[in-house]
C-alpha cells in the first residue's frame, strides 16, 4: 500500500505544483512561498559550511508556521540544556513562520522545507542528516517523511490532533494517511480522545497523550516579569483591566464599557495589536473623545498615575502585563480569530473575548469551563466588567478556573524530552538506524 500511494502521490504532485504556480500569479502570499525556496539549496549549503559538520546528535523540527513553532520552542529549550552541542534545524512551510523565526535562538539552522519532490527530499535530508525528526501537529509531506525514515531518522509526531470529522478519516483519504502515520515511530497526541482515534483508526501502537508544550512555555514565561517591574508600584492595590492585542472594533466597545463601570480604584491598560503611529494617533483621538486622560509607555512621565489609561505603544510587554491585571480582555474575537488567551489565563485571572474563536481550542474550552466569558456587543462587555469589578468572589472564581486550566495541562515538554533522552539523543554518537 505504501508503494501504491507513493506512486499516486508523485504522479499527481506535479499537477498540484503547476496549479500552485498559476495561483501564485494572482496571490502574493503564494508567490512569496515559492520565491522563498528559489535559492534554498544554495543558501542551505552556504549555511551548513559555516557550521561544524561533526555535530551529533542532529535534531530536525518541522513546523508549518509560527503557531506550530511555538509548540516546539519549549522542547528545543529543554533539550538544549541536556545537549548544548547538538545540531538543531527548524524548517517551515510558510513565509510568515520563516520570516518571524529565522533568527530564533537555540537553533543552528532555520530554513524553508523544499518542495516535496523525491529528488528534493533526498538532497535535503542528505544535507541535514537528522537523527530525529519531530513534526509538530500536522503538515505531512510524504517524500520528506519517507526519505528521513529511509536515511535512518527516528520520526516523532507531536501535539497531534484527530477530530472525529477530520478529513484524514474519510474513505480513500484514510488509506493514504495510514501510510503517512505508520511512518512515525512515536505519536504524542494533544488529548486522550485524539490518542484513542489514532489507535482505532490507523492501528498505531506507540501513541501517548503528550499535551501541548505551549502550556509549559506560558508557565515558564509567566515567571519573568522584569519588563513591567517599574509599573508594579502604580497598580498595586488596584483593579486593573488589561486589553491585549486589541483592534479598533474591540476598543470601540472597551472604552465606553469601562467608562460606565469605572470606580475610583479601577485602571485600564490598552495594548493595541497594531502600534504603527497612525493607529496610536487614532486611539488617542478615541480616548480624548471618550473623556479619558492617558499616557504612552514610550513617553511615560515621572508624574504618571494609574488613574490614567496607559497605552502600550511598544512591543514585548503584553505577556508580562497580564501579571498586573485583575481582568483580561483579549482582542481578535470580533475579527478573524481571538488572539493568545493562555498568556492571560496563566495568571489566574478571568478572560473576556469576542465570539470568533473557532480556530482556538483553548478559547472554546476556557469559555465552556467558566474561566472565560464570550461577549457579543458593548452591552455584554459592560455587564461582565461590572460583575468582575464589583463582585470579587465571582472574579476570583472565574480566574481560578482559568489558572487551573493552564496548570493542569503542563508537562508535555517533559514527556517529549524524556523520549528523546531515552533514544540517547543527548550523546555525541549518531543515533541512526
Amino acid at each position: 500500500m505504501r508503494q501504491f500511494w507513493t506512486s499516486v502521490y508523485n504522479t499527481f504532485f506535479p499537477v498540484f505544483l503547476l496549479i500552485v504556480r498559476l495561483v501564485s500569479l494572482f496571490l502574493p502570499k503564494v508567490k512569496a512561498t515559492l520565491d522563498g525556496r528559489r535559492h534554498l539549496f544554495a543558501d542551505l549549503e552556504a549555511k551548513l559550511k559555516q557550521l561544524p559538520q561533526d555535530h551529533h546528535p542532529r535534531l530536525w523540527i518541522h513546523a508549518s508556521s509560527v503557531g506550530e513553532f511555538e509548540q516546539a520552542r519549549p522542547v528545543i529549550a529543554a533539550y538544549r540544556k541536556h545537549a548544548p552541542d547538538a545540531f538543531v534545524a527548524v524548517t517551515f512551510l510558510s513565509v510568515s513562520g520563516y520570516e518571524a523565526k529565522k533568527n530564533s535562538p537555540d537553533t543552528n539552522l532555520v530554513c524553508y522545507l523544499p518542495v516535496d519532490t523525491p529528488a528534493n527530499a533526498t538532497r535535503f535530508v542528505s544535507m541535514l542528516r537528522p537523527d530525529v525528526l519531530i513534526l509538530m501537529r500536522y503538515d505531512f509531506w510524504l517524500n520528506h517523511l519517507l526519505e528521513a525514515r529511509c536515511q535512518g531518522a527516528t520520526l516523532i509526531l507531536a501535539s497531534a490532533v484527530l477530530a472525529p470529522n477530520a478529513a484524514y478519516l474519510r474513505p480513500v483519504i484514510k488509506s493514504f494517511y495510514r501510510v503517512i502515520f505508520t511512518l512515525f515511530d512515536k505519536v504524542f497526541t494533544l488529548t486522550e480522545a485524539d490518542a484513542v482515534r489514532y489507535r482505532a483508526s490507523f492501528g498505531l501502537k506507540d501513541v501517548e497523550v503528550g499535551g501541548d508544550p505551549r502550556f509549559d512555555q506560558v508557565v515558564q514565561r509567566s515567571r519573568n516579569r522584569a519588563k513591567v517591574q517599574h509599573l508594579q508600584k502604580h497598580y498595586e492595590g488596584r483593579k486593573v483591566l488589561v486589553a491585549g492585542s486589541s483592534w479598533k472594533i474591540d476598543e470601540s466597545m472597551i472604552l465606553p464599557a469601562f467608562k460606565s463601570v469605572q470606580a475610583e480604584n479601577d485602571s485600564l491598560i490598552l495594548v493595541p495589536h497594531e502600534i504603527r503611529n497612525e493607529n496610536i494617533l487614532r486611539l488617542e483621538d478615541d480616548l480624548n473623545r471618550a473623556g479619558f486622560t492617558f499616557e504612552k509607555i514610550s513617553s511615560l512621565s515621572a508624574s504618571f498615575t494609574a488613574d490614567k489609561v496607559l497605552i502600550i505603544d511598544q512591543i514585548g510587554y503584553l505577556a508580562e502585563l497580564y501579571s498586573l491585571a485583575s481582568i483580561a480582555y483579549i482582542g481578535g474575537g470580533f475579527g478573524v480569530n481571538v488572539h493568545n488567551t493562555l498568556e492571560a489565563a496563566v495568571y489566574g485571572i478571568p478572560v473576556i473575548y469576542g465570539p470568533n474563536i473557532k480556530k482556538s481550542l483553548e478559547a472554546k474550552e476556557l469559555a465552556a469551563l467558566g474561566g472565560a466569558t464570550i461577549v457579543h456587543n458593548e452591552n455584554d462587555l459592560q455587564a461582565i466588567l461590572k460583575k468582575f469589578f464589583t463582585d470579587e468572589k465571582a472574579r476570583k472564581a472565574s480566574g481560578e478556573i482559568a489558572g487551573r486550566y493552564v496548570a493542569e495541562r503542563t508537562g508535555a515538554t517533559e514527556k517529549i524530552l524524556e523520549y528523546l533522552l531515552a533514544l540517547g539523543l543527548h550523546h555525541s554518537s549518531s543515533l541512526r538506524r
